[in-house]
């Protein structure tokens, strides 16, 4: 607790920036959407002063996306992620944080030079024999310079922007305190975990301000595509790398963006959707470690209908059982398998209850508003959003480790309608899901799997003796404990406490009043407003205490 208030005070003048955008914003009924009878309801009030009219006739949804673009590159992100959230907000809202674009200005070179001569030792001009001055590229964690090496090699330098990483740190300590906050006060949003959300956030966010994390991250994804002679990774190179500086191969092709001017090179617009949806899915589904931000650019195309891939600071892990959970969700759905899954959608609400009955309805629902539908026809983002809107209306929620995973499919889908028109991700989904499946189901997976079950079975009953003589011997010396986590004793234990601190502030203010009647009736001694001051200052203490009791009383009669 007390290093949390240390970290808040440490913060005190972003909290003032924070505090000015809100105010400027109207917080207010955003506020008490949150929590009405709360710390938040009661901050809204104090943030909602002098709003212009204006701001205050523009739907919350609205002034909640402003005032995150206001706050920086740390909010604008965590908009981004919050975009992909359909099971937590609205569509009117996800299509508001849709909008949120991580745009700054470049910061000028003279501010940067300080930094690249830190970083090299020496001139930035003396390390490479030609550096651009100009950006090339740039957004709020990092831009990028045209430059060449001593031995004439076209690279870019990437390098972070001058205290970028601070003013990050100190958002992100923010975050992770509202996050709690909004967990203990408001209970219809506990089950999202925002904790977990923010925490897995700033993983991601940290990563990214890597610049070296950044570069292995590249080389890991040359070497899982190094057979595809189709997909190309930027090279490294580690001797001029440094802190905070990033440099790497110039990959010469049409960026993106570039619809119009890949037509007229010739290359096959629709090949290349293919390409970009074959190469993610391999990254999440076989190889569990993908690019998370796969937007157009973050692309080049290359002559031969080939692809390049830049920018590798926010990727994405996926384990292997969640792997597996992810293709029986795709199998389920190309299968219209109600009962597979519903049953993944229970196994990912983790400890909620859950309506079956409800919950297998609306997913009956879902899958006949999709049956024989074209595929050319399906969105995976809608599909998505119908899925989780699934979740949110019986109380579950998607765990936070598929975040960033949505994210990437829903950009991956947008990228290729803008290629293709007739692009449909979910066409590329069943022949990695029947992989996964087949391979699951292959001798040696079932062979690994029986050996690793043999030998923690193995283990379990060798090593059963001696834990049995270690709870004998424990209990022989009477230092056996049993830990019984019982929610709702706890709960009763926490009513019984309260219920006798009550019992005994109620004795003593029986005792007080009793006290200052007799002290009442004794004549002589000092005297306030003509009554014996010891009995006046007994009946005042006995009010004040009997008055908080009956506040105590009423609260928790409320709540």
């Amino acid at each position: 607790m007390i290093r949390q208030t240390i970290s808040v005070f440490r913060d005190l003048g972003r909290i003032r920036e924070i505090t000015g955008v809100l105010m400027r914003y109207g917080w207010d009924d955003i506020a008490k959407r949150l929590g009405k009878r709360s710390f938040i309801g009661w901050a809204g009030k104090a943030l909602s002063a002098d709003v212009p009219p204006e701001i205050m006739n523009l739907p919350p949804e609205v002034r909640v996306r402003l005032a995150i673009q206001d706050l920086g590159p740390t909010f604008v992100k965590l908009g981004q992620v919050l975009a992909t959230r359909p099971d937590i907000f609205p569509p009117h809202w996800i299509t508001e944080f849709s909008k949120l674009q991580d745009q700054v200005p470049p910061v000028p070179f003279e501010e940067l030079l300080p930094e690249l001569e830190k970083a090299f030792g020496k001139s930035p001009f003396e390390v490479f024999k030609d550096f651009q001055e100009v950006p090339i590229a740039g957004a709020s964690i990092a831009q990028v310079h045209r430059a060449k090496l001593q031995d004439g090699t076209d690279v870019v330098v990437k390098i972070r922007r001058p205290n970028v990483q601070e003013s990050i740190d100190a958002d992100l300590r923010l975050l992770s305190h509202l996050g709690r906050l909004i967990e203990s006060e408001v209970e219809e949003v506990r089950r999202f975990q925002p904790g977990k959300i923010i925490a897995q956030f700033s993983k991601s966010l940290k990563r990214e301000l890597d610049l070296g994390l950044e570069g292995r991250s590249t080389e890991r994804f040359a070497r899982n595509f190094a057979t595809d002679e189709n997909v190309k990774f930027a090279q490294i190179y580690w001797d001029y790398c440094a802190d905070g500086v990033l440099v790497m191969e110039h990959i010469n092709g049409i960026s993106g963006h570039a619809i119009e001017e890949a037509k007229i090179a010739g290359l096959d617009l629709k090949l290349l959707a293919e390409l970009g949806a074959k190469t993610v899915l391999k990254m999440v589904l076989i190889d569990g470690f993908f690019h998370a931000d796969p937007h157009p650019g973050n692309l080049f195309y290359l002559p031969g209908n080939r692809i390049a891939i830049i920018d590798c600071g926010m990727v994405g892990r996926i384990t292997l059982d969640r792997r597996g959970e992810i293709a029986d969700l795709l199998a389920a759905l190309v299968s219209r398998d109600i009962d597979a899954l519903r049953d993944i959608l229970i196994v990912w609400s983790g400890d909620a209850n859950v309506d079956e009955a409800k919950l297998g309805a609306d997913v009956d629902e879902f899958i006949c508003n999709y049956d024989n539908a074209p595929l050319k026809h399906v969105r995976f983002s809608a599909l998505l959003n119908d899925l989780t809107t699934i979740m949110r209306e019986n109380h579950l929620a998607v765990p936070p480790d598929l975040t960033m995973l949505f994210k990437a499919l829903i950009t991956l889908e947008g990228l290729g309608r803008q290629l293709d028109p007739d692009f449909q991700i979910v066409s590329f989904l069943t022949p990695f899901v029947k992989k996964i499946i087949i391979d699951r189901y292959m001798p040696s997976a079932l062979f690994k799997r029986g050996k690793r079950g043999a030998s923690s079975l193995f283990d379990s009953i060798t090593g059963l003796p001696g834990d049995v003589s270690m709870l004998l011997r424990e209990a022989g010396r009477g230092r056996l404990k049993i830990n019984l986590d019982l929610k709702r004793l706890d709960h009763f234990g926490h009513q019984l406490d309260h219920s006798t601190n009550r019992l005994t502030m109620a004795m003593i203010v029986a005792a007080l009043i009793i006290g200052s009647s007799i002290v009442m009736t004794v004549k002589g001694g000092p005297t306030i407003l003509g009554l014996p001051a010891f009995g006046f200052i007994g009946f005042f203490f006995a009010f004040c205490i009997g008055f908080l009791l009956v506040i105590s009383i009423w609260r928790s009669g409320r709540d």
